[in-house]
């Protein structure tokens, strides 16, 4: 094999699920016969994932491809620093370092020479002699440059087992010095700790490292990977059965190696075993050691510990709760249960039951008149010199129901007081100072926050939850607010009669046909909604685009920024959320020779990017939903600077896969979201997804305009399924215990 050094000139294409990478390389010596014209010569390989500047060491062959000419194929690939003043100078002028720039890296190599990579390791305090330099800068440089430095020890480890740079960068953000230690010794901690990090990596490396197949942590950790990816689906609990097929399949092993495992896990308060109503088959109840008096009801069932307590906990103050006597509102005087107002019979039931129980809940679609009801509930409280609370499970959410009341409304976390580190302020031991609590969007409400919520109300506070209960249920695990409503444990109002100023609008009327299994009308001179006929994917996409970057702002005057969101049933596909938002992006914010930009975690990102946040993130107080902008990228400093509605916010790259592109969203993403106008794909494609509260919710979500992209066929499929996914979940049945 011939050997090739110098640096990373610019990357062509990288494969993160292999490797395999097309790139640039700049010769340090000479002109090799296969260079072009520039002096740069073409690489090709399964290579770690390299950053334009970085210096290699490569052994591989020539070869000369029919269309592309010479190239380099690469067999092996070590990582190297720059031997040549200009090498060192290119070298810490890529951006690799973070807080050196292009200028700032001239003036220190003029000042060091060849000895300026070393210098930088052994007496980074001298950095200070270069001019311009401040003790700030220079503390920042021999930071990152030691981090660095650590993180490509952690590679020459993790990248023969297929983990990129920014997976090993995260993994050194967590565990600092102790990276190695816990790779080595513990590979599942990463699955757990850190997010990105699969399972399947984990395994990979323990493997690797020589841990057999049937070793007892690898099964648990296989079984607690199972648990969580189903409550990633939005189980509270596991079936028993389904666990260990599932735990089985996954950890390609017989079904009587888990059973053993889920003693283990049981007995180390891992997991919680329950018996919960069901239905099974009586052969393998009995397999799993379940007496006959049991077997007409009960049937295994698994927990992770947080969402047994959370459930638990849930039903036991929710219970508490509703039968607590007198309540805050008991000393309220009768005439405050008939209001003289302008609401309807349904809405004044609402507000009467609001007053009288102390646990309530208000339902209802869009046009039926609950935001009327809880502003008369309000004026009722405020009358009666009671103290009210309004919250939502969103930011944006939030946002629209203090516009719509015109009281303030925060989320539960931010009226709770939450704080890394520290947790909730409020709780049992303090609770909320408040006599009334409106929680609106309550079907988003997921297990562990609505238990968070419940430990904050002390007894006798009433609780008014109000959501439309056909929408999708919460992305968290649970189903809260169709369990309370089948417990019978508190009353509920359902509104079903549509206002006249609501009834003129043919989304709401679309909406409620939807919801009743109807095809919505298409009527040719309606003022807001509107069918685009097309029958595949790519169809759908050119419809898309067009719609986005021309008819709806021309027609409408409605901007793409904030006022137009495509929402899409899927992730894949030429009609999907990745694809849609590559389009857009490409069409309303372009590269540019003088816009920087960066490719992080499989997308490239730039100054004008509509970006969403995908996990809750305390240190930011930014949380799963929020969408913001791209305002700044700073390749020196190596941030992102995100306007959430005039907010900034900073992000290190290694924090990028908290992000992504929101040119097109999911319609599980829009939850307790308004757009003026939402534009829907909706093609056979998309089967698995066509469900009718996943295109009901994607029509509700708009405020004037609704524009469905797709066949009829497809709209058909949706609307007539009327299948909810199941959840598992027992609070009903806990709730409906004396």
């Amino acid at each position: 094999m011939e050997t090739l050094n110098g640096s990373v000139e610019r990357i062509t294409y990288y494969n993160s699920e292999n490797g395999y990478s097309v790139l640039r390389l700049r010769p340090e010596h000479g002109r090799p016969v296969g260079a072009d014209r520039q002096g740069l010569v073409t690489i090709t390989g399964n290579l770690p994932e390299l950053q334009p500047g970085e210096y290699v060491v490569l052994q591989g062959q020539w070869s000369n491809h029919p269309k592309h000419g010479p190239q380099f194929q690469v067999e092996v690939c070590q990582q190297t620093m720059p031997a040549t003043v200009a090498g060192i100078r290119r070298y810490l002028g890529s951006g690799l370092i973070k807080g050196i720039g292009a200028r700032l890296a001239e003036r220190i190599v003029a000042q060091f020479g060849a000895q300026t990579l070393d210098m930088i390791e052994a007496y980074p305090e001298r950095l200070l002699e270069v001019p311009d330099i401040g003790q700030k800068r220079a503390r920042l440089i021999a930071a990152a440059w030691q981090e660095q430095q650590q993180v490509k020890q952690i590679m020459l480890f993790l990248h023969s087992h297929g983990v990129s740079t920014n997976l090993a960068i995260k993994i050194y953000k967590q565990y600092g010095d102790q990276s190695l230690s816990v790779v080595q010794n513990d590979p599942y901690r990463l699955s757990q700790d850190i997010f990105g990090v699969g399972f399947k990596t984990a395994d990979r490396l323990a493997q690797a490292l020589g841990l057999p197949a049937d070793h007892p942590g690898r099964i648990e950790a296989g079984i607690e990977y199972a648990l969580r990816e189903m409550s990633n689906d939005g189980h509270v609990y596991a079936p028993q059965g389904q666990l260990v097929e599932r735990a089985a399949e996954l950890l390609e092993l017989e079904t009587n190696k888990i059973l053993p495992a889920l003693d283990r896990l049981a007995s180390q308060e891992r997991i919680q075993r329950e018996l919960v109503p069901g239905e099974q088959d009586i052969s393998e109840k009995n397999q799993f050691g379940i007496s006959e008096s049991q077997q007409d009801y009960r049937l295994p069932a698994i927990y992770l510990m947080p969402f047994y307590h959370g459930e638990l906990g849930a039903a036991e103050r929710l219970r508490a709760l509703a039968k607590q006597w007198p309540t805050r509102m008991s000393d309220l005087p009768s005439a405050f249960l008939f209001l003289d107002t302008n609401l309807s019979p349904e809405q004044k039931e609402a507000v009467q039951r609001a007053l009288r129980s102390p646990v309530s809940i208000l339902t209802g679609g869009p046009g039926t008149g609950k935001t009327t009801a809880v502003r008369a509930l309000i004026d009722a409280l405020e009358m009666g010199h009671k103290t009210c609370a309004l919250a939502s499970p969103t930011g944006r959410a939030a946002k629209r129901l203090a516009q719509a009341t015109g009281r303030p409304a925060s989320t539960i976390h931010r009226l709770l007081g939450y704080s890394p580190g520290e947790g909730f302020k409020h709780h049992a031991g303090n609770p909320l100072p408040v006599d009334f609590l409106v929680v609106d969007e309550a079907s988003m409400l997921d297990l562990l926050l609505a238990n968070h919520l419940l430990k904050a109300l002390e007894p006798g506070t009433h609780l008014l939850l109000v959501g439309d209960v056909d929408q999708l249920p919460s992305v968290g695990a649970g189903d809260v607010l169709r369990d309370i409503i089948a417990s019978g444990v508190a009353p509920v109002t359902r509104l079903s009669v549509i206002f006249r100023q609501a009834a003129g609008s043919e989304i709401i009327t679309n909406a409620h046909r939807i919801n009743q299994g109807q095809f919505p009308l298409i009527i040719k001179e309606s003022r807001d909604f509107f069918l685009f006929p097309a029958e595949t994917p790519e169809e759908v996409g050119n419809w898309i685009q067009d719609l986005v970057c021309e008819r709806i702002p021309n027609k409408f005057g409605l901007r793409w920024e904030d006022e137009i969101q495509v929402l899409s049933p899927m992730y894949r596909g030429a009609a999907g959320v990745t694809t849609l938002n590559e389009r857009l992006q490409t069409a309303l914010n372009p590269a540019g020779v003088l816009k920087p930009e960066k490719k992080l975690y499989g997308q490239t990102l730039r100054p004008g990017d509509k970006v969403m946040q995908t996990q809750n993130n305390y240190d930011k107080d930014v949380y799963n939903g929020d969408i913001g902008f791209i305002r700044a990228i700073d390749m020196v400093d190596q941030t992102l600077s995100i306007d959430y509605e005039g907010r900034l916010v900073g992000y290190d790259w290694s924090e990028a896969d908290q992000l992504i592109l929101a040119y097109a969203i999911s319609v599980h993403k829009s939850q307790g979201s308004e757009f003026p106008a939402v534009i829907l794909p909706l093609v056979t494609q998309h089967y698995l997804m066509l469900q009718r509260n996943l295109v009901y919710t994607a029509i509700t979500r708009a405020k004037s305009i609704c524009v469905l992209v797709g066949s009829r066929k497809a709209i058909h499929i949706a609307v007539q399924n009327n299948k909810v996914a199941q959840r598992f979940s027992a609070l009903d049945w806990r709730l409906s215990q004396p």
